[in-house]
């Protein structure tokens, strides 16, 4: 296989710019779905309209978020430490483990830290208070990126794929289950990209001067299906949010079924598309971060 040297300045300059572009989104998440009438009234209705179908999915969502505990956490964490010592990548291990950590641990500083106005627009759950972002989907996130960086080039794509769908998956089960508001998962996404984009500025730090990058390990076609995929599911959402908009008079309660699933549907793709659109991130990266020859 060709390799080459690669300059690490151009790959840092394209990390801080992630972790600032995935700061500002989630500022603007926090903003508009914390801090305006409408973004609270939008969560309300995506989550009210997860009474649709409920009975049917009840028992997998629950069996998906019960088995996210912080002993589950901790042996993920450990296996993932491991995967990387056995290829002999000690700073690989460092950098996963502190992606897991310090995406978790951010999560609940911000979650207790930051305040959620009273609009009168979600009665049920004012005494709740804030939840964004939402731990369960941090975790599943958080996990899915630590993976990706570990594991050797061969099967990298392939649990990319794996490991945003899971998070996805984890992310919209929140929702179903009424644990969380969409934004608080969107946010939790974005927290794990902010973290991933620091342990590969760690990475890049300890990597070797003569470390050589192999171009077919850069997995292009599988970051822009991602990528794209998630782009898609986006724009699907904020087309699905700009439709209900238009019923914003209406409290979410007093809504008929379809606005609610289209703000539950809507809401759920948005949720699974930011999660595709992190990991695609990530894989335009890993590459150059976790070279095949550490030189």
């Amino acid at each position: 296989m060709r390799v080459r040297v690669t300059p690490r300045g151009g790959t840092a300059v394209w990390l801080v710019v992630l972790a600032l572009i995935q700061t500002a989104a989630f500022i603007a998440v926090w903003r508009f779905a914390l801090h305006t009438e409408i973004g609270q009234w939008i969560d309300t209705v995506a989550l009210t309209g997860n009474r649709i179908g409920r009975d049917h999915i009840e028992e997998p969502v629950d069996r998906i978020l019960n088995a996210m505990s912080v002993v589950s956490l901790l042996a993920v964490t450990v296996m993932i430490g491991f995967i990387a010592l056995i290829r002999g990548r000690v700073a690989l291990a460092v950098a996963a483990t502190l992606l897991i950590a310090g995406a978790n641990v951010t999560t609940q500083l911000l979650k207790y830290g930051l305040s959620r106005p009273d609009y009168g627009i979600d009665l049920e759950r004012a005494y709740v208070g804030n939840s964004l972002p939402s731990g369960h989907t941090t975790v599943a996130g958080s996990v899915a990126v630590a993976l990706v960086l570990v594991l050797p080039p061969k099967v990298r794509a392939v649990g990319a794929v794996i490991g945003a769908g899971y998070a996805a998956t984890a992310g919209v089960a929140t929702l179903s289950a009424g644990w969380h508001r969409p934004s608080d998962a969107v946010a939790a996404f974005l927290v794990v990209g902010v973290w991933a984009a620091l342990a590969g500025l760690l990475l890049l730090i300890t990597q070797r001067e003569r470390a050589e990058v192999a171009p077919g390990d850069a997995h292009r076609l599988t970051a822009l299906l991602l990528g794209v995929g998630g782009l898609l599911a986006i724009a699907g959402c904020g087309l699905a949010l700009w439709w209900l908009v238009g019923l914003r008079s209406t409290p979410a309660a007093e809504l008929p079924r379809r606005p609610l699933f289209v703000g539950y549907a809507g809401s759920a793709a948005g949720v699974a598309g930011a999660m595709a659109v992190v990991m695609a991130l990530v894989l335009t990266a890993v590459h150059r971060l976790v070279p095949r020859y550490k030189g």
